[in-house]
C-alpha cells in the first residue's frame, strides 16, 4: 500500500491551546481553517463513503495507528450532516451481549480520551445512565444486563426506587404513577458529548495527518471488475482505489448496491427533539424502554427528548406532530414538573436497522469492498471503536477480534448477536 515516507506524517496543524488563544487574541492573528480544502485526486490507496464520525475516525485511525494516510473521504453533503449531526450523543456501555458490551466499552474508553488524543475539547460529560424498569420482566432484563456487564468488567447494577429518587428527584417513583418505578440499571460511566465537536476533532486531525476530505462529492457508481473493486465514479469525477469502506449509515444499502452487495437492512427515521434551556437539574441520562423515551440535559440547560424509531420504513428526516404529542405525554408520566417547558425543535435522523440490532462490519463478497453499517440508533456512541477496528481491518485484510462477530456472513450462519434487548430505546 506503498506507506513508505507517510507513516505519522503531520501537516502543519496548529496546536489549540491557553496560550494560543491569549496569542491569538492579543495580536488579532486569525486561525488556520480546521481542515483544507483539496483537488479530487485520480487514485487512492483508500477510498471511504460517508463523512460523518464512522468515516472520519477511520480515515484518522488509518493515518495515526497504520501509517495510512493516502485517503479520501468523500461525502455528499457536508462532514457530520448525516446521523453524526443529528443523534442525541448519549454514551454508554451496558449492552446486553458480551461481544456488545466490549465493544462499546472499548469505544468509552477512547471516547474519555478523546479531548487529548484529538487535541479538542469535544465536551464529554460524564452524567450516569439510568434506564427505568416499569415492570417484572423488565426489571429481570435490567438484571440480567447488570450480570452481563459485571463479568465484562463494565460498571453497572441495579437499583432501587429510592437510589432513583435520589439521583432524579424530579422523578415520580410512587406507586400513584401510571407507570410505577420498580427500580433501574444504573450505569455511572455513561454520558453525553458534543457530538458535531467530535466529527470536527476527526476532521482536523484527520487532514493534519494528510488525509483529503471531500465535501459535496457524491459517489454514483462503484466499479467492480471480476468480484474486486477498482474504484468510484463521483460527481467530481472517478477515483482509482482498490479498498472502498462505506460507513454511510441510514444510506447504507443504496451504496452497497452500487457495488452489487445485498445488505439485511432497512432505514427507519429517529426523531428528536429540544426544549428551551432551563437551570440545569437532570444529573444523569434517563431512560425508559416501556415508556419508548429517554431524556438528557445539555450544559446549556435544554433538555433533549428521543424515542424509537417511527414504526415504518422511509428515508424522510422530517418531524411530525404525532411523536411530539407522544413524547410530550410520555416525558411527563416520568417527571410532571416539566410541562411548562417550551419546545424549540424537532428533527430526524436515518437509522440502518439489521435483524439483530447489531452492526455488520468489514470485508463483503466483492473483494476490497468493506462495510461499517447497520448501527440503527446507537451508532454514534460506537465511533471511536468503529473507526479503531475498521482502520486494522482495512489495513491487515482481516477483521480484529472485537468486530470477528459482526460480520455480513452471520446472517447466513445463523450466528446472529441479539442485541435487542439492549438497542432498543436503550440510548
Amino acid at each position: 500500500m506503498a506507506e513508505a515516507g507517510r507513516r505519522g506524517r503531520r501537516h502543519g496543524a496548529a496546536r489549540y491551546s491557553a496560550l494560543a488563544l491569549l496569542k491569538h487574541g492579543v495580536v488579532d492573528h486569525p486561525w488556520a481553517p480546521a481542515w483544507r480544502t483539496h483537488e479530487l485526486k485520480r487514485t487512492y490507496d483508500v477510498v471511504i463513503i460517508g463523512g460523518g464520525i464512522h468515516g472520519l475516525a477511520t480515515a484518522y485511525y488509518l493515518a495515526r495507528n497504520h501509517g495510512i494516510t493516502d485517503v479520501a473521504v468523500l461525502d455528499k453533503g457536508y462532514l457530520g450532516g448525516g446521523g453524526s449531526g443529528r443523534n442525541t450523543a448519549i454514551l454508554r456501555s451496558n449492552y446486553l451481549t458480551p461481544e456488545g458490551v466490549r465493544f462499546y466499552d472499548r469505544s468509552l474508553e477512547l471516547y474519555r480520551g478523546l479531548a487529548a488524543d484529538l487535541n479538542f475539547n469535544v465536551m464529554f460529560s460524564r452524567k450516569g445512565h439510568l434506564t427505568l424498569a416499569h415492570s417484572d420482566s423488565s426489571l429481570r432484563t435490567m438484571r440480567w444486563r447488570a450480570e452481563v456487564n459485571k463479568v465484562c468488567g463494565v460498571d453497572s447494577e441495579v437499583i432501587g426506587p429510592p437510589d432513583v429518587q435520589r439521583l432524579v428527584p424530579q422523578m415520580d417513583v410512587t406507586d400513584e404513577a401510571r407507570y410505577p418505578i420498580l427500580g433501574a440499571l444504573y450505569h455511572p460511566p455513561g454520558g453525553i458529548i458534543r457530538h458535531d465537536a467530535v466529527v470536527w476533532g476527526y476532521a482536523r486531525a484527520a487532514d493534519s495527518l494528510g488525509v483529503h476530505l471531500h465535501q459535496d462529492t457524491e459517489v454514483t457508481e462503484i466499479d467492480v471488475s471480476a468480484g474486486k473493486v477498482q474504484g468510484v465514479r463521483t460527481t467530481r469525477g472517478d477515483i482509482s482505489a482498490p479498498l472502498v469502506v462505506n460507513a454511510t449509515a441510514g444510506w447504507a444499502t443504496l451504496v452497497a448496491d452500487l457495488a452489487g452487495v445485498r445488505l439485511p437492512v432497512q432505514t427507519f427515521p429517529l426523531q428528536a427533539a429540544v426544549t428551551e434551556p432551563v437551570k440545569p437539574f437532570l444529573r444523569t441520562v434517563v431512560v425508559s424502554g416501556t415508556l419508548h423515551v429517554y431524556v438528557s440535559q445539555t450544559a446549556r440547560g435544554e433538555l433533549v427528548f428521543g424515542a424509537s424509531v417511527d414504526p415504518f420504513a422511509s428515508y424522510s428526516t422530517r418531524g411530525s406532530l404525532e411523536f411530539t404529542e407522544g413524547l410530550a405525554g410520555h416525558v411527563l408520566a416520568l417527571m410532571p414538573g416539566l410541562a411548562k417547558l417550551r419546545l424549540l425543535r424537532q428533527w430526524a435522523g436515518l437509522c440502518d436497522m439489521t435483524p439483530d440490532f447489531a452492526p455488520i462490519m468489514g470485508p463483503t463478497g466483492v473483494d476490497g469492498f468493506l462495510v461499517d453499517v447497520g448501527w440503527g440508533t446507537y451508532g454514534f456512541k460506537a465511533g471511536p471503536v468503529a473507526g479503531e477496528t475498521m482502520a486494522e481491518c482495512v489495513a491487515t485484510g482481516r477483521p480484529p477480534e472485537l468486530i470477528a462477530s459482526f460480520g455480513l456472513d452471520r446472517f447466513a450462519q445463523g450466528r446472529l448477536v441479539g442485541e435487542k434487548g439492549a438497542a432498543a430505546v436503550g440510548h
